[in-house]
């Protein structure tokens, strides 16, 4: 299992609240999972109901097992305050360089110094010990940025070459790929049985594997229960009107007789399985492009009750039983 996984998907498709689920079932059975955020929205915070994460780690959760969730939000000016204190022993120097507004420059004038900056974080994290020698998170969950920025998001090294091909800055980003390309890191993908995110997952996938970035599992989110299957549809659309009324009179739901009301709900209802065989179809469709794409499939319900702390727990326990953590 790599120790670094990083979670995107397509806005709308629940990207965040799979990255959590998936660091609360890593933190099971005694493990220590840290929760990175490197976008800025506080969407961690909303879903463990908590205050606004700060620039530090903090313990947000208790796993099944006595594990523990860390989280961080990472802020680029302020990691870019501690690359300059860790390279150039600036201190208030660099304190000084923040209030002019020197900060706030750098990481916005060079998109590529920003995420070198925020993947770096994640990656020291993956990386450091403490003073046993055992690494001090057994996992990193990182809730990137959406999948049509993520390949160049995780693709530091390229982005950074023709600002510093030398120095800090320059070596900075060759140990962060070298952490990002190797069997540490995995990068998942979450979408809905739709077709844009479907289309857009399949594109994320091409984009990161020409970048030899290591592509992890896709994870289907928010997939509704299945109430018919093709067999069931097959028979109702093969079954007689007057068979259906019939039917709907003998389960109690009014006369035999014609024009009762068992016959008045029969083209509701069919009207109603219709509309649902279409949504079977399409995503019956969907998932066979998905699975084309030859990578671990996993799929996570619709919380008909909306989500909430119980429903992530949920979520992590449905992903435990399917071997993604």
């Amino acid at each position: 299992m790599s120790r670094l996984q990083v979670v995107s998907g397509k806005g709308g498709t629940g990207k965040t609240t799979v990255a959590a689920a998936l660091a609360l079932a890593l933190a099971t059975e005694g493990k220590r999972t840290l929760l990175v955020e490197v976008e800025g929205r506080q969407g961690i915070a909303q879903l463990f109901e908590t205050e606004a994460l700060p620039y530090e780690e903090r313990k947000i959760a208790v796993a099944p097992g006595g594990g523990e969730v860390y989280a961080l939000a990472i802020d680029a000016e302020l990691a870019l305050l501690d690359y300059l204190q860790m390279f150039y022993k600036l201190g208030s120097a660099g304190r000084a360089l923040k209030k002019l507004g020197a900060i706030d420059f750098a990481t916005t004038i060079a998109p590529g110094v920003r995420d070198v900056l925020l993947t770096g974080k994640a990656c020291e994290a993956v990386r450091r010990k403490d003073k046993s020698g055992r690494f001090t998170y057994d996992y990193v969950v990182m809730d990137a940025p959406p999948t049509g920025r993520i390949t160049r998001f995780l693709n530091v090294n390229d982005e950074v070459a023709g600002l510093a091909k030398v120095g800090p800055i320059h070596n900075q980003a060759q140990a962060v790929m070298r952490v990002l390309k190797s069997r540490e890191t995995a990068v998942h993908l979450v979408t809905l049985l739709e077709e844009m995110p479907v289309q857009e997952t399949a594109d994320g996938i091409a984009e990161l594997r020409a970048a030899r970035l290591p592509v992890g599992r896709v994870v289907v989110n928010m997939v509704r229960p299945e109430v018919l299957d093709g067999t069931d549809l097959d028979l109702v659309r093969s079954t007689p009107r007057g068979a259906l009324a019939r039917s709907l009179s003998g389960a109690g739901l009014g006369g035999a007789r014609r024009g009762g009301h068992a016959e008045r709900l029969v083209d509701p209802l069919l009207a109603q399985a219709e509309e649902y065989a279409e949504r079977y179809a399409l995503e019956q469709e969907q998932r066979s492009v998905l699975t084309d794409l030859g990578l671990p499939l996993h799929e996570l319900p619709l919380l008909a009750e909306g989500m909430d702390l119980a429903g992530l727990y949920e979520l992590a326990t449905e992903l435990r039983k399917q071997g993604i953590a």
